[in-house]
């Protein structure tokens, strides 16, 4: 069984969450270990060494050691709980390793050949990554540390699935073992979007459709050029005179019987 990476830790029994807060304020990261047919171990980790390990991809998807004193443990990293908004890990679980258990471990994918493909050197599409790691089951002496996926090949519009992908010996896919297979790239045009023309207004859309520049005023209207003096104006009235009341053509009522006549004479007709 090849060892990738070793990392100290202590047995701890105190538990519970006032004792894993006085841990984290000591610069500790409380863990467990499981697995392996045995009983869970609470353990307890150094923060900083554990994060140095952490920035190297490797340390995901490898066995591990854990050495607790005189005693190590063959060991993968099953889960890391992580603090919402500082840098910091909260928890981290661990599972034994045995030589003749297989295990379950999610490994990355590494793409190759993609600008090379026809469908991007010659055919102007873009490369697309659907996934980019898989769940493998195996023996840990066959754990691989990756999985490459050749994309050299791929013409626009064309997709690799998990069924494509070359396995070590020894390695199986736990999708395609539940008979779920599934899309790992492609390679697809790009999207162009297309620009929105700039609104128009309608009274002006509608003045340049009827030949008019501007929102010129009506002929006629009142301050429009050409438009036709107002009545009174016309007739030459003195200013202050008022208007007169045949403007229409009807005869002018005088006052007193013969008003009164007029009206009767309306009511009649």
């Amino acid at each position: 069984m090849k060892i990738s990476f070793e990392l100290d830790a202590e047995f701890r029994d105190d538990q519970g969450k006032g004792a894993s807060r006085r841990l984290r304020h000591l610069g500790k990261v409380p863990a467990i270990l499981y697995g392996g047919k045995r009983d869970a171990r609470a353990l307890v980790v150094d923060h900083t060494k554990l994060s140095q390990l952490m920035d190297n991809e490797r340390f995901f998807s490898t066995i591990l050691a854990l050495k607790v004193g005189e005693q190590q443990q063959a060991a993968v990293l099953k889960d890391v709980q992580r603090h919402p908004y500082k840098n910091q890990i909260v928890h981290i679980d661990f599972q034994r390793v045995l030589e003749d258990e297989k295990i379950k471990m999610r490994v990355p994918l590494h793409f190759r050949g993609g600008a090379e493909s026809k469908g991007v050197k010659e055919q102007g599409g873009v490369l697309g990554h659907v996934r980019n790691d898989v769940e493998v089951s195996c023996l840990p002496k066959d754990l691989p540390e990756f999985v490459e996926v050749d994309v050299s090949g791929l013409e626009i519009n064309q997709v690799i699935k998990l069924s494509d992908l070359k396995l070590p010996a020894g390695v199986d896919l736990v999708d395609l073992l539940a008979k779920r297979d599934g899309p790992v790239a492609s390679i697809h045009m790009p999207r162009v979007e297309e620009e929105e023309a700039p609104a128009v207004d309608e009274a002006a859309a509608a003045a340049a459709a009827a030949g008019v520049p501007g929102a010129a005023p009506a002929a006629g209207a009142p301050g429009a050029p050409g438009a036709a003096p107002a009545a009174g104006a016309a007739a030459g009235a003195a200013p202050g005179a008022a208007p007169a009341a045949g403007a229409a053509g009807a005869p002018v009522a005088k006052g007193g019987k013969d008003a009164k006549d007029a009206k009767k004479g309306d009511g009649k007709k």
